[in-house]
């Protein structure tokens, strides 16, 4: 037992440096890890929180001069290029009567909502707030002539729910002087220092004064604005409500915690505090024809894979121009909740799981915990938990009085799970123990299973040799719909091997697929799967150019079957063969599928 837990500490140290590895700085994510701070404290537990994206966009739905626009509706002046004082008539016509500020924040309760962050302002340049500095906002401008945020704020606060603002501090596509619009104005004639001091700071500090104390203000946009400036318009805010967060994009570095970039989750467990983001559809802001939402089931995955890796989810909601939120929207977040009613604890104030990913799913952890998130059973009913070496003392189902049935062994622990689990999507186990559980999180080893459809094993947690690199790969689908892939590339030469540690727990055959992108100049090279002294030969298929504004495209390359006589630790390389020209592929992950 003790030779077994020293290799496992040894293997957590070699990769410890995992979580920096060339993860680009999108979106100025990087946060100042100030651990004083008094709100991380709150925001930290929370786990959960809902953005929402709320603006004139809301009352177009998607839609300019009969011309129908997918993705990102937020961003609809910009894409149509709709001239500033054209759009502006849009506020005469946006009377959301149908908002109600008490059963938004009754739904996220029932979702299981800690925090809301609401646009205050977004890049279109319409307040959503009594605003004193400008007559471009809704008391103003437009026929509903009230002040949603005062009502939103006091029922969220209500309801023990953490309320902030979202405020797009550079652009502005309504003022001359904002940041983004160069089709109505000329970048040589903004003045961006004018457009701080006389609308973007003062409405933050009426943001900061008007409504209560606030959770938080999620900067955004970063922009015309020296480091030095920013540390100023920062210090002077704090002056106002110094418990308030400010996220990351308020820029250079100096939030006071991390966020990740549209719809980024990180590929490992990440201390310090941070959230992703990610939209409920495929659009921030309302668009009438994207019906595209997540399931409660792929909502309780999201949240539960942020939170195995120590972070928040924000899932976002676009209410409509009657203030309205969508239908699906309303239905699957309350049945997040009730799936949180019962497994909260495992979700809200834990960190990230100490046991790594499993082919069944993800663990999080309290002091004296594990918790168990089971997405997929085993065919035999056999849950085995690697690398535990505290002393196990019960396993039951979260939520109820149930016991299982475990022995504890020396390089795992096996779980008795009934013949059906209470929630197929996922059902949480909670495992007490007595003493020090190792910090086994960023350990590479994968599990492999036969009695799991098949193993996914991402590339980032390959052993990286020679000039074989990993890197983050942005792209989209819809205008602003982003998706991210860490994948390996560089991959030239015989040297520039990736080694994949595996603990295959059952001997038999399984099919290697290799998910990877590949451009035209690739195509048709050389390449080599290892395993155990046999060899899978390979040829690149060409699957499209990377563009990070259009769709990346995988293949998912079935390359044949490779034999384990034994179950163990094996290390599977995938390796250029001598004599290619180019890098060999973009490997996103490998696939190992049991041949039954």
């Amino acid at each position: 037992m003790k030779n077994r837990i020293v290799w496992l500490l040894c293997m957590v140290c070699l990769c410890h440096g995992l979580s920096a590895q060339d993860m680009p700085d999108m979106w100025t994510k990087s946060g100042n890890n100030n651990n004083t701070h008094p709100g991380l404290k709150w925001f930290t537990e929370a786990k959960f929180g809902l953005f929402i994206h709320w603006g004139l966009y809301s009352r177009l739905g998607g839609r300019w001069n009969d011309s129908s626009y997918y993705g990102s509706g937020e961003w609809l002046m910009n894409r149509a290029k709709a001239p500033a004082d054209k759009y502006a008539q849009v506020a005469k016509t946006f009377n959301p009567q149908g908002f109600d500020a008490n059963q938004w924040a009754q739904t996220a309760k029932e979702a299981g909502i800690k925090y809301m962050v609401i646009t205050a302002k977004h890049h279109e340049g319409f307040s959503m707030f009594d605003s004193k500095v400008t007559d471009f906002d809704i008391v103003d401008a437009s026929p509903y002539g009230k002040d949603p945020m005062k009502a939103l704020a006091a029922a969220c606060r209500n309801k023990d729910i953490q309320f902030g603002f979202y405020y797009s501090q550079f652009l502005d596509w309504h003022e001359p002087n904002g940041g983004g619009n160069t089709w109505d104005f000329k970048v040589k004639d903004k003045d961006y220092q004018q457009y701080y001091r006389s609308k973007s700071i003062p409405q933050l500090k009426e943001l900061l004064t008007n409504y209560g104390p606030l959770g938080l203000i999620w900067f955004d946009m970063p922009g015309g604005l020296t480091p030095e400036q920013t540390r100023q318009m920062i210090d002077s805010l704090r002056l106002l409500q110094p418990n308030c967060l400010f996220s990351s994009r308020v820029g250079h570095g100096l939030g006071d915690y991390r966020d990740f970039g549209d719809s980024e989750m990180p590929p490992v467990p990440i201390s310090g505090a941070w959230e992703c983001i990610y939209t409920h559809n495929d659009s921030w802001g309302y668009i009438q024809h994207d019906l595209n939402f997540k399931s409660p089931a792929e909502i309780i995955h999201l949240l539960s894979t942020a939170a195995s890796k120590g972070g928040n989810l924000m899932l976002n909601v676009g209410p409509d121009g009657e203030g309205k939120w969508p239908t699906y929207s309303v239905e699957y977040l309350k049945a997040t909740g009730k799936w949180l009613q019962q497994y909260g604890e495992s979700i809200y104030g834990t960190t990230y799981g100490l046991i790594p990913a499993q082919p069944w799913g993800v663990t999080t952890s309290k002091p004296g915990k594990l918790f168990l998130h089971v997405w997929e059973a085993p065919a035999n009913r056999q849950l085995r938990v690697p690398g535990v070496n505290a002393k196990v003392k019960s396993v039951k189902i979260l939520g109820s009085n149930k016991t299982l049935a475990f022995t504890q062994g020396a390089d795992e622990t096996t779980i008795q799970l009934p013949i059906t689990l209470p929630d197929t999507r996922n059902t949480v186990l909670v495992m007490e123990y007595g003493g020090t559980q190792a910090d086994l999180s960023q350990l590479r080893t994968q599990t492999v299973s036969s009695q799991y459809p098949q193993a996914d094993i991402p590339s980032i947690w390959a052993v990286y040799n020679g000039a074989a690199k990993n890197k983050l790969f942005t792209y989209s689908h819809y205008f602003g719909d982003w998706k991210h892939d860490n994948c390996a590339y560089d991959m030239k030469d015989p040297e520039d091997a990736l080694v994949f540690p595996l603990d295959i727990q059952e001997a038999g055959d399984y099919k290697i697929i290799l998910d990877y992108a590949c451009d035209q100049s690739a195509a048709s090279q050389q390449g080599v799967v290892t395993l155990n002294g046999q060899q899978l030969p390979f040829l690149t298929l060409f699957t499209g150019a990377y563009d990070s504004h259009k769709p990346f495209m995988f293949i998912q390359h079935a390359i044949g079957i490779l034999h384990v006589d034994k179950p163990g630790k094996h290390n599977l390389t995938v390796k250029p063969v001598s004599g290619n020209k180019k890098e060999l592929f973009r490997l996103r992950k490998i696939v190992l599928q049991p041949v039954k």
